[in-house]
């Protein structure tokens, strides 16, 4: 038998950096940026929609390995309100793909599915499916999954302010009074996350340093970790890596 030592090697690294990790330091809520699939079909010569296709497939593969590591919930950056803007035939690839993923989703009856994102800007079909999705995984007890979708951070905070705007006048408030009330955390009870704890860690591949409007506002005080590798490429042992990092992290709130 002959052994391929970089596999051998990378089994017993990903063995021990799951050993050294310690329980109380895993984050409860990763968000993560699935960046590159566009380039990874590029460098493989393969068409764009193999590359969107190839990241979907490792969505389920990571999920697996946040469930085997005790994350609790974990937020999806799959479709930017500015990525909605590339070519239609991308676009319309890109959906399909998404909506495939919701399926594989719901069917494995382990994930508790919430839209994150601007539904109106989607098409209705898809729409519908990511409501229906939500309804059907509500008391699943599982992993939170948070599919943002049509998702843009700029466009969260602004709906997160009409609704308070809204929810003030439905109370008889005036706009000088609820001015003068106004705290971040009515913000934040609006935002698509509401009632959640924001990210301990945000994970980005493909070597981007930016944030790209991903959860802006809930990210003020999480811990960040980029990765070269991109996404369809991502590999459990990057995943041990960015848990180890933040785990040697001393977090601070501010103060």
């Amino acid at each position: 038998m002959t052994w391929k030592f970089p596999e051998v090697g990378y089994s017993f690294y990903e063995r021990r950096l799951q050993r050294n990790l310690a329980p109380e330091r895993i984050p409860h809520h990763i968000g993560v940026m699935v960046d590159g699939n566009r380039r990874w079909a590029k460098l493989a010569g393969a068409p764009t929609s193999h590359g969107h296709q190839a990241g979907a497939d490792k969505i389920h593969e990571f999920l697996g390995w946040c469930e085997e590591l005790g994350v609790d919930v974990v937020t999806l950056y799959m479709l930017s309100t500015d990525n909605m803007g590339r070519p239609q035939e991308e676009i319309d690839q890109l959906l399909d793909i998404i909506a495939n993923t919701l399926d594989r989703l719901g069917e494995s009856n382990r994930v508790r599915v919430q839209p994150v994102g601007a539904l109106d800007l989607l098409p209705d079909d898809l729409s519908a499916k990511l409501v229906s999705l939500a309804a059907s995984t509500e008391k699943i007890d599982g992993i939170h999954v948070n599919v943002a979708v049509g998702y843009g951070g700029r466009r969260e905070i602004v709906d997160a302010v009409k609704e308070l705007m809204r929810d003030a006048a439905a109370k008889g408030m005036s706009l000088e009074t609820l001015a003068e009330e106004m705290t971040d955390q009515h913000i934040s009870s609006f935002l698509y996350t509401r009632g959640q704890q924001d990210p301990d860690l945000v994970i980005r591949t493909s070597g981007e340093q930016r944030l790209s409007g991903f959860l802006m506002w809930q990210s003020a005080y999480s811990e960040f970790y980029f990765c070269e590798a991109l996404w369809p490429d991502f590999r459990r042992v990057d995943f041990l890596r960015a848990l180890r990092d933040f785990g040697r992290r001393q977090r601070r709130f501010g103060s």
